[in-house]
């Protein structure tokens, strides 16, 4: 029986050797596209279920056939400044144009001609914005937008640097896109107030790992003209700017004219008293005569118009929205008050030219609409719309005297 058994398996193994022998098999890898068409026909159900209607919308758009505009930017009087850059996928129009009109003032004081890095100071303010939202508890606005005063701020804390120096973008990334960085940043600090872990340096750290991950840790040394120094002696001995000299100037009749004020915007996060506010009559003489004594203006306003479109390239205020002999302080505070105007993009004016009677400016924009007209990076502003829906500006206080002399410490 033993033997029988010995043999039977002797057999078995004998048998699977010899099968295993033939059926050796040396599989190869190979890539294919993937393709999942169950799931691709579930969720076009389900898109089409949920957006009952996927045909896309229409925007009210006035006629801009009917105007006629300046056709080239070669019809402006123009100042310096460096060539459009795109702030892409992100909410830096505020650092944009701030550090573009910087450039343009270095220039005109110095004809020194710099590119200066956006992202050092986007960086910084996202570390500010997370150690004021520690320090009111989670009360503070946390998001992508700032104001122009701003880099005034953090330039004065940490010192600025060329775009050469920190670009912000890794790996050869084409673009800026701040999605990932900003959802992880806020869902982050939703954990620290809903844990109530309210230790500065460590939601600092934890910040700032966020963001070096990101968009990479920024230089604390620099390399300018074979001379290695900090930031803020880049600022100081290499640019010399005085970042004190400028002023922020707003126009709304609800508050008294001539006198300091907050800017009740959810972007001024920071709830600066810093903004000097004027008639509506000074601040657009202040933008006429300043645009034509060589200075640019940073502005700031609203852009979700009717008038305003990206393939157009220009900004007017059509007749069905005010007539233009009806655009007063009224007109300007009655839009701000019921929430259609708002501060939602920074621009820089770089040039002038009139036309029929009306002022037509040259307005340098980093957000994607400009780019689909014929001068790209640029759209032409008609006074009207600087008018009604551009709420500031950063101007210095030595190009406005007789305004500078009306101001308090």
């Amino acid at each position: 029986m033993v033997k029988k058994i010995f043999f039977s398996l002797a057999l078995i193994l004998i048998i699977s050797g010899f099968v295993f022998a033939q059926t050796t098999r040396h599989d190869k890898a190979v890539f294919i596209d993937t393709k999942n068409e169950f799931w691709d026909s579930l969720t076009t159900a389900l898109n089409k279920f949920h957006k009952k209607d996927a045909s896309p919308k229409k925007k009210l758009l006035v006629d801009f056939s009917a105007f006629n505009p300046p056709k080239t930017i070669d019809e402006f009087t123009r100042y310096w400044h460096n060539k459009p850059v795109s702030q892409a996928n992100s909410g830096m129009c505020w650092c944009f144009s701030a550090t573009s009109y910087f450039e343009s003032e270095i220039y005109r004081l110095t004809k020194r001609e710099v590119k200066l890095s956006e992202l050092y100071t986007v960086y910084w303010e996202y570390v500010e914005k997370a150690r004021g939202f520690v320090r009111t508890r989670g009360e503070q606005s946390f998001g992508q937008g700032s104001e122009s005063n701003a880099l005034q701020r953090i330039w004065k804390k940490y010192g600025i640097v060329p775009e050469e120096a920190y670009t912000g973008l890794l790996n050869a990334q084409p673009f800026h896109d701040h999605t990932k960085l900003f959802e992880e940043l806020e869902a982050y600090l939703k954990s620290v107030k809903a844990s109530n872990a309210w230790d500065e340096d460590a939601v600092e750290k934890a910040v700032r790992g966020i963001l070096n991950h990101y968009i990479g840790e920024p230089p604390s040394v620099i390399t300018v003209e074979n001379k290695k120094m900090t930031p803020k002696e880049y600022l100081t001995n290499v640019l010399k700017f005085n970042m004190d000299e400028y002023v922020d100037l707003i126009s709304l009749s609800d508050r008294s004219a001539y006198a300091w004020s907050e800017f009740d915007v959810e972007d001024n996060w920071w709830h600066s008293k810093e903004y000097f506010n004027i008639p509506l009559d000074v601040f657009m003489k202040t933008v006429k005569t300043l645009i034509r004594s060589g200075y640019t203006i940073v502005i700031g306003g609203d852009v979700t118009e009717p008038g305003i479109e990206g393939h157009a390239g220009i900004a007017v205020i059509p007749t069905f929205d005010i007539p233009s002999d009806y655009i007063d302080e009224n007109a300007r505070i009655f839009r701000y008050k019921n929430g259609t105007t708002g501060d939602d993009h920074g621009i820089h004016m770089v040039g002038y030219t009139e036309k029929d009677g009306k002022d037509w400016y040259l307005i340098k924009d980093s957000g994607s609409g400009s780019r689909n007209n014929s001068h790209p990076g640029y759209y032409f502003f008609q006074e009207d719309f600087v008018k009604l829906k551009m709420l500031g500006m950063m101007v210095p206080r030595s190009a406005i005297p007789e305004i500078a002399a009306k101001m308090t410490p």
